[in-house]
């Protein structure tokens, strides 16, 4: 492969799996204007997030089965189209009960990029490079965190909401435009992969039981969710708790978003001298000790802003360094039905964060104590399923030594 055919299809990919992350970011600051536009508050708007993390759950897993039987475009390409149209529906909502809904809907498209993009990193690139090239991807993610909430407070302010519902939608017809252009189609269409829900159901079922899937799906997906609970969170914690402008909370979160990014290119080097399962574990153990002091600071009223966004920020390097690896290692096993292991690990990490941003908004206090200790117990949770996991790994391991010896 040619170093530009590389990097064409590095953006591409990249910027397919950045636009659910910017649809996310980029609306962020405009929580208030909206809360006071569709007479409701933050909370209830708030819930949109949620319904969108709960569509590009579902969505994942229809996206599965339809990119290991149609190929991996034309239902990409469909998913494209229906986030453009739910995009600018999005704009027009008359309440936050339909703005909820569009979201559900956009979700919907959205899903369809990122559960691409993951199968197709599995088709087009070894299986040893994997790692890297989801490193890579997140180097390209990075610009949502880093762009997204920034411009997303500036048009806000300048405009209106409604206009980042609008570039959103330029963005997806854009995007549109390269897959259909520029990105080769990785694996042909199937005809023979059913789509009765009782294979589809078997496929995912014999996806699931491989034991490297389930370890490094599940402490990724729980990792996930710490991440999207901080990004839920995020503007009641820096604009109504400590009372920052959305100007500001753009350049916050742009801040915070560097440790994300910079510890996943981090991990491209890391990669030279260590094994992706000894990263994973050395991150984990580092978020829920860095978690559980941001509890006790935050439970004993000790941390201000500064000292919130240095315990933030050292979250979110161990969660860049988790994510990448756990991706790479989850999917290794799968060439025929990468889609599939796309579209269910995608479920996962989706529905464990809408489960963690739901919780935030029903034990919302006004403090920053409820999004503390939900982050605190995605770590735990990360690092049991991790230990769990590698037992069994480890056993099966033994076993299999043990019958190539007689």
């Amino acid at each position: 492969m040619t170093r530009s055919r590389y990097i064409r299809l590095i953006m591409i990919l990249g910027s397919l799996a950045a636009l659910g992350p910017f649809s996310v970011d980029m609306y962020l600051p405009g929580f208030p204007a909206m809360a006071k536009d569709l007479h409701t508050d933050a909370a209830s708007v708030g819930l949109s997030l949620a319904s969108f993390f709960v569509g590009i759950s579902a969505g994942q897993l229809l996206y599965g089965p339809l990119l290991d039987r149609f190929g991996r475009k034309p239902p990409l390409i469909l998913g494209l189209v229906l986030y453009v149209i739910s995009s600018i529906a999005c704009a027009y909502s008359p309440s936050v009960e339909s703005l909820i809904g569009f979201r559900f809907v956009q979700a919907i498209g959205s899903c369809a990029a990122s559960v691409a993009a993951v199968a197709m990193v599995r088709d087009l690139f070894p299986v040893e490079d994997n790692a890297k090239v989801f490193s890579m991807l997140m180097l390209v993610i990075a610009l949502s965190p880093l762009v997204a909430p920034t411009a997303g407070g500036y048009v806000t302010a300048a405009f209106s909401w409604k206009i980042v519902f609008w570039i959103l939608a330029i963005m997806a017809a854009v995007l549109l435009a390269a897959v259909f252009f520029g990105l080769p189609e990785s694996r042909p269409a199937n005809l023979s992969f059913s789509l009765k829900p009782r294979f589809i159901i078997g496929n995912f079922i014999e996806v699931i039981r491989n034991p490297q899937f389930y370890t490094y799906a599940v402490c990724g997906s729980f990792s996930f969710a710490g991440l999207l609970t901080y990004v839920s969170g995020s503007p009641l914690l820096f604009m109504e708790i400590f009372g920052v402008e959305n100007k500001v909370y753009g350049w916050i979160f742009a801040f915070l978003s560097v440790g994300l990014v910079g510890a996943s290119q981090i991990n491209t080097l890391l990669l030279r001298k260590y094994t992706s399962p000894q990263l994973i574990l050395w991150a984990l153990v580092a978020a829920l000790m860095i978690a559980l002091v941001f509890v006790g600071g935050t439970a004993l009223h000790v941390f201000g802003l500064y000292s919130t966004i240095t315990c933030i920020f050292l979250f979110l390097c161990c969660v860049g360094i988790v994510l990448p690896n756990a991706s790479a290692l989850a999917m290794a096993p799968f060439s025929e039905n990468a889609g599939s292991a796309s579209s269910l690990m995608g479920a996962m990490q989706m529905g464990l964060g809408a489960l963690s941003t739901s919780l935030l908004s029903v034990f919302a206090d006004h403090t920053a104590l409820p999004l503390t200790l939900v982050m605190a117990a995605t770590a735990s949770f990360a690092a049991i399923s991790l230990g769990v996991g590698r037992t069994v790994l480890h056993r099966d391991a033994r076993l299999e030594n043990n019958i190539n010896t007689v």
